[in-house]
């Protein structure tokens, strides 16, 4: 028999939603979760309601059929969008409609536009003749916001921004970064992603350590509040030890992880086994809350 004559069974793919998405009204609608107290006067529900006001509802709500009655559905997300549309004053609106009744990985899975994206949407809206004011409007901020986001960059070289291009940075980073140098914001945005910190309080730490020379500006002294010239000096030493020790942990990272997943695999199975427990609580019972506190490891990048 020959490779073209071969057939390989593949298993059937179950479909994640149907097809087409539903019309639904609103009082069919059966929310899974209470919303908070107070929402109503958060930022992100203003920023909602302006964004279907002006632009309408761009994601659809995701619901499941109720297998009590054919009349009735769940709301697995965007329990918020359909409390605006019911202030609205609307009765109907068109959802996606899920097989599954699973509610907690919708807004886990969603990729969330970072800020160098945002940049981009919003610098070329403006090339393309959308008034600032109706992006304040829709983004529910002032003017001079919009602003700060479309010269975000200035001052960032190309390396860095592409480095943290898909990283969920407050815009306040990109204004630190650009007071240092180009190599300066490199080294900067490698220190940020290798320890997965991006707030301001790390950047700004990375930048009271960052040495004179490497400054934008290397005549204008470092000012940081409550910090003295040899403290600043301190730090500079500190995280220049912190870059060395993080080099260095990340030449063996890779093969350390390795063996870390294949132990914990092996562990896994191990106490899967009904009989080597059963030996282990006669003979060893101290390894086993040991063991099982290595199977229970709960970062991500450790599970099997």
């Amino acid at each position: 028999m020959t490779i073209e004559e071969t057939e390989i069974a593949l298993p059937a793919v179950s479909q994640g939603f149907e097809k087409r998405c539903l019309l639904v009204r609103l009082d069919q609608l059966l929310p899974r979760k209470s919303l908070p107290k107070g929402v109503k006067h958060s930022k992100k529900y203003r920023q909602i309601a302006t964004s279907i006001v002006e632009i309408g509802l761009v994601e659809p709500p995701v619901i499941a059929r109720d297998p009590g009655n054919s009349s009735l559905f769940f709301i697995l997300d965007g329990h918020l969008r359909i409390e605006v549309l019911r202030d609205l004053n609307q009765t109907e609106v068109e959802c996606l409609i899920s097989t599954d009744d699973e509610a907690f990985t919708y807004n886990k899975q969603v990729s969330r536009l970072a800020a160098v994206q945002e940049h981009a949407m919003i610098v070329k809206a403006l090339e393309q003749g959308v008034p600032e004011e109706r992006l304040a409007s829709i983004f529910a901020v002032n003017i001079e916001t919009i602003r700060r986001r479309k010269r975000m960059l200035n001052g960032v070289c190309i390396e860095a921004s592409e480095l943290l291009k898909d990283k969920n940075c407050p815009m306040a980073v990109f204004e630190v970064l650009r007071k240092m140098q180009a190599v300066r914001q490199i080294e900067a945005a490698e220190l940020m992603i290798n320890a997965n910190n991006y707030s301001t309080a790390y950047i700004g730490a990375i930048l009271a350590g960052t040495p004179q020379a490497q400054l934008a500006d290397p005549t204008k002294p470092k000012q940081l509040r409550g910090m003295t010239v040899e403290a600043i000096a301190r730090m500079e030493k500190e995280l220049a030890r912190l870059q060395q020790g993080m080099s260095s942990i990340q030449e063996s990272y890779g093969k350390d992880h390795l063996e870390l997943t294949v132990i914990k695999g092996y562990i896994k199975r191990l106490l899967g086994n009904a009989r080597v427990v059963s030996y282990l609580l006669a003979t060893r019972p101290e390894y086993v809350p040991e063991l099982q506190s290595v199977v229970d490891m709960t970062s991500s990048s450790t599970d099997i």
